[in-house]
């Protein structure tokens, strides 16, 4: 027991010895990563060419044809109308009323199938003027054609006063010019 012991401390005294021998650690800055390096991507297009880098700069260059130069990305150029981008709402707005028949379903079949004609126009009329105007009711469109009327009128009343003030500045300049071309003892 003795023994096992006495091997046990020597081994934990041999081991930390080791560990003191390594030396102390080197100080770690705040600042970050030492050995980062700058990459800088970029799209060249025709022959131009490619930015040289700076210091430890490194310049990754895409070269592209010359007719991309001033196109919208590819990314960005699907048809927004198509059925690959539309939402779900829309998509069941669309099958909404396949099949639909019967009362206020606005088909030529089935007994008062002409009374959902005029909700269907209703609904229609609403989007298409929700479109147009960029609201859902009159009352807002109203408020809206109001605003800009009255901004524009405002906006020309500002004009024709500045003008107004010029041409009084402009004619009183001028009835003291006519005075001092009269002289001091002429009156008119």
């Amino acid at each position: 027991m003795r023994a096992l012991s006495f091997a046990l401390i020597l081994t934990s005294v041999l081991g930390s010895s080791a560990a003191f021998a390594q030396g102390s650690p080197q100080p770690v800055s705040g600042v970050g990563p030492t050995d980062t390096e700058k990459v800088k991507q970029v799209f060249v297009y025709g022959d131009d060419p490619c930015p040289a880098g700076s210091g430890d700069e490194i310049v990754v260059c895409a070269r592209m044809p010359d007719n991309e130069r001033y196109r919208i990305p590819p990314e960005l150029r699907t048809d927004p109308n198509s059925a690959a981008v539309q939402s779900w709402v829309n998509r069941a707005r669309a099958i909404e009323y396949v099949g639909a028949e019967g009362i206020n379903s606005c088909s030529p079949t089935g007994g008062g199938g002409f009374t959902g004609c005029f909700t269907q126009m209703a609904r229609e009329a609403r989007e298409e003027r929700q479109k147009m105007l960029g609201s859902a009711s009159w009352a807002d469109a109203v408020a809206k054609a109001r605003e800009e009327r009255l901004g524009n009128l405002d906006a020309e009343s500002a004009q024709i006063e500045a003008q107004a003030k010029v041409e009084e500045q402009e004619a009183a300049q001028d009835e003291a010019g006519k005075a001092k071309q009269q002289g001091p003892g002429e009156q008119p």
